[in-house]
């Protein structure tokens, strides 16, 4: 196995750095601001956002993530092996992946995207995207069924002639508010009579404009509200002409999987950068801090809770790095269990790691002074978010038991069979 970055991967990665040292850890101050603000969603309180992504775009840090580019597309178009050092930097501001325009939920939209969409839809609503001209939202989860059971989705996207019409109810459609989003992606159900559960519903493209598309409320996330919204969303009557679909009725479990193992990955990958930020933030304060007459790395319990978080963040990069290559080689359906392994491993290592860095910060560690509180509860919310670790886990053990020969196993040792 071979999971040495490239070259040009570690070349791209130090433009990268480059360009957050100069550009975005100075902003990063005033983005907070904004975004605890009535002001976050303020075209022109975003406008620098959109210098710095002009700027980045210029200088080829751009599409960093997607690896279908065609040559007239703009970007880089690495593979998910060479991405992956790049978005563990990129994720140490977790903002900043919107300047290079590899930021959730358009990553898995342009993804699902090149992946289903035909010719004239590429154009239409894929290229806009990786140009930067427009945002989109992913239109999934409801509040009225367990969205974790992708099955139970009950929007309804009916033909009517030359047209669908939708009806739902959906809720936390993240970035659905920010002001350069004009589509958004929705699941519903176009074949209820279908005997397979899978084979039930489509995915149809809905611009954000259209009458009967209203915004009920915001909604926070672990008590807080973001730039680009979680709101709830109410789709009464809402007509689109039948070309919006993506591929054929009945296909959108099939595509939306399409979307999510390429969109998970970049959790764990995310999970590591804030995981070094969390533990570099320890250190520092285990350096300079004096308890009990010894700096508090020389209490036994910091310096174990230093050396572990350490192990554990060189495991869950490996993992990144290993799953990162079966994804390349394998595509998503083939890649789901190190894709579900990484999300698990890397959300638990964030919650593990900005705990510990919490503590040691003892009072400072709950307040606005430092991140580690919202680091924490960003790893509580990415366990849950695309599918909470419940579900993945099943998952894991069914592809074991499916490999797994007790023969092979057996012959080994001097266990009789039962």
């Amino acid at each position: 196995m071979q999971i040495t970055p490239s070259e040009r991967s570690l070349a791209i990665k130090d433009n990268v750095v480059d360009f957050m040292n100069k550009h975005i850890y100075p902003m990063n101050k005033h983005y907070n601001e904004i975004e605890a603000s009535d002001r976050r969603n303020d075209p022109e309180a975003l406008a620098f956002i959109e210098e710095l992504r002009a700027k980045a775009k210029g200088l080829g840090l751009w599409n960093l993530f997607f690896p279908h580019l065609r040559d007239d597309e703009p970007g880089t178009g690495l593979s998910n092996l060479e991405f992956a050092p790049i978005c563990e930097e990129m994720a140490k501001i977790p903002w900043a992946s919107q300047v290079f325009n590899c930021n959730a939920p358009v990553t898995g939209n342009m993804e699902l995207l090149a992946a289903a969409a035909n010719e004239e839809q590429r154009q239409k609503w894929l290229r806009p995207l990786l140009e930067g001209e427009c945002q989109s939202s992913f239109v999934a989860t409801e509040p009225e069924v367990a969205s974790s059971d992708a099955t139970n989705y009950q929007t309804t996207i009916v033909r009517d002639g030359n047209d669908y019409v939708v009806n739902g109810r959906k809720w936390f459609i993240s970035w659905s508010m920010h002001p350069k989003t004009t589509f958004m992606i929705v699941m519903g159900k176009t074949n209820p009579d279908n005997p397979s559960r899978h084979k039930q519903h489509g995915v149809i493209i809905i611009p954000l404009d259209t009458p009967g598309v209203e915004i009920l409320q915001d909604t926070t996330v672990m008590n807080a509200y973001h730039i680009g919204g979680h709101p709830e969303i109410l789709l009464r009557n809402v007509r689109v002409p039948a070309e919006n679909l993506l591929g054929e009725p009945g296909d959108g479990f099939a595509i939306m999987q399409s979307r999510m193992g390429p969109g998970r990955i970049h959790y764990g990958m995310r999970c590591v950068g804030l995981a070094e930020v969390a533990l570099g933030l320890m250190i520092s304060r285990a350096k300079e801090r004096v308890a009990f007459g010894k700096h508090l790395h020389e209490h036994g319990s910091v310096a174990n809770d230093i050396g572990r978080s350490r192990i554990e963040i060189e495991q869950a990069r490996l993992l990144t790095m290993h799953t990162a290559q079966a994804l390349d080689e394998k595509g998503p359906k083939g890649a789901r269990k190190e894709v579900s392994m990484l999300k698990i491993v890397g959300t638990e290592l964030l919650q593990k790691v900005s705990e510990r860095a919490l503590r040691v910060h003892g009072a400072m560690g709950v307040s606005n002074q430092t991140p580690l509180a919202s680091l924490f509860t960003l790893g509580m919310h990415l366990s849950i978010a695309d599918g909470p670790s419940e579900v993945h886990l099943p998952g894991i053990a069914k592809a074991e038991l499916r490999d797994h020969d007790p023969a092979d196993f057996l012959k080994y040792y001097d266990v009789p069979a039962r």
